[in-house]
């Protein structure tokens, strides 16, 4: 029988943030009584299977209202399909109903879930062996482990208590050329970020797009939470912004509809010149990529999303307002449960974010909060949370992630008295 070395595979299979991860789902089902606030995933009481058939059924019209045959309407659906999707022109439309952007079909790949998005970028923008991604740290775990499957090292940007500076920018990239390596784009959650909750200030955002352009960096914009803000106020996309052509833009669907459908998108609208003179969009050329991951996205899952978009008008604003008023009230549950059972008192020794949206809280702890608390926040104290190193090269050790998306907000100060009394009995 052939035996691997474990150390034989690929540093992804074994790079311990992954392994991390997968632990925290071994405990959640290991204690599926514990209260969650680890989970940043929607909440279940927004998704009915019994919708699945109506989207369906509202795409199909759609396709039919547009001409197209039935034949053709069958063979979209049940064959393979066209690489980058064929939800462009609703995409489209959402984008420059919803976030002021302005963008031809032709620049939207539709893609597996943002994830797969974030693949195909780096594997399309980093070309050899020096070249790097820039990330703003503390970072998602995801963009770092795509990352690390295509052997492309991450640098990280420090993001310091206001949020991102675009001047940490500028010195990242200069050490990096400096180093002999060439900063090639700079990944950014730029509204209530994951895991920290800090978005970037209108001034940071036209800050980061002069500094790309002198730097000749290019900007991927992941935005799943800039729906969920606690108010109204309006806080324009980087892409939105973008006069040069400095910006990919990340889409999910998982938070705005749900996560099942495992759909997603990126617009990649820069111009690419071949050598014969032949000009495309980068979204084109990115086509090649997807193609040798998964084909295509699955053309049913994808006219689910499409019959949501037309029942929305196109405006996942207009659909999210439910949800906006839920995360919100979960959001501002959270911070008040954690004034209640952390009281400001003279040394307090547990400090945490408050975020403007979104659905995370970072809390600062006077003990490690590694996987060993975490085992045993869960198995004697009920409750679950997330260890912040997980998102750092090097650092978080005294720090933990709340989410509060998942939970009713009963169950959420119940969570947070629980993790008090753990905090108090091992501090």
């Amino acid at each position: 029988m052939a035996t691997l070395s474990r150390e034989s595979l690929h540093v992804s299979v074994w790079d311990p943030v992954a392994t991390s991860m997968n632990f925290l789902n071994e405990v959640a089902d290991r204690f599926p009584d514990a209260i969650s606030l680890a989970a940043g995933r929607p909440w279940d009481g927004f998704h009915d299977p019994a919708d699945l058939p109506r989207y369906l059924r509202v795409f199909q019209d759609h396709l039919a209202a547009s001409g197209m045959p039935p034949d053709r309407v069958g063979s979209l659906l049940m064959q393979y399909g066209r690489t980058n999707g064929v939800l462009g022109e609703l995409i489209a439309r959402q984008l420059a109903n919803d976030e002021g952007i302005s963008v031809r079909p032709e620049a939207i790949a539709v893609t597996s879930g943002c994830q797969e998005a974030m693949v195909i970028a780096l594997r399309g923008l980093c070309a050899r062996p020096g070249d790097v991604l820039l990330a703003v740290e503390p970072w998602y775990v995801g963009i770092t482990g795509a990352a690390r499957l295509l052997g492309i090292d991450v640098v990280p940007v420090p993001e310091g208590p206001g949020g991102l500076d675009p001047a940490a920018v500028a010195a990242t990239a200069r050490a990096v050329r400096a180093g002999g390596r060439t900063p090639k784009a700079l990944y950014v959650v730029p509204n209530f970020s994951n895991p920290s909750g800090r978005s970037l200030s209108p001034e940071a955002r036209l800050g980061l797009l002069d500094v790309t352009e002198a730097e000749d960096l290019i900007v991927l914009e992941d935005d799943p939470y800039g729906l969920f803000g606690l108010g109204d106020e309006p806080r324009p996309s980087l892409k939105a912004l973008d006069r040069r052509s400095r910006v990919i833009y990340l889409g999910s669907f998982a938070k705005s509809c749900f996560p099942g459908a495992r759909v997603g998108f990126l617009v990649a609208d820069q111009p690419v010149l071949a050598r014969d003179g032949r000009r495309t969009l980068l979204a084109e050329e990115l086509s090649a990529v997807k193609s040798m991951l998964t084909v295509n996205t699955s053309p049913v899952a994808q006219a689910v999303i499409g019959g949501l978009l037309l029942e929305s008008g196109c405006s996942l604003r207009a659909a999210s307002r439910d949800k906006s008023a839920f995360y919100r009230r979960n959001l501002r549950t959270l911070l008040r449960a954690l004034e209640e059972h952390f009281p400001d008192t003279a040394g307090r020794r547990v400090r945490w974010t408050v975020p403007s949206g979104g659905f995370f809280v970072v809390l600062e702890v006077p003990v490690p909060a590694d996987e060993k608390l975490l085992e045993l926040s869960a198995e004697r104290y009920g409750v679950l949370w997330t260890p912040m190193r997980f998102f750092y090269a090097d650092g978080g050790t005294h720090a933990l992630r709340l989410s509060s998306s998942a939970l009713e907000p009963g169950r959420i100060g119940e969570g947070v008295a629980r993790l008090a009394r753990l905090l108090a009995d091992h501090s």
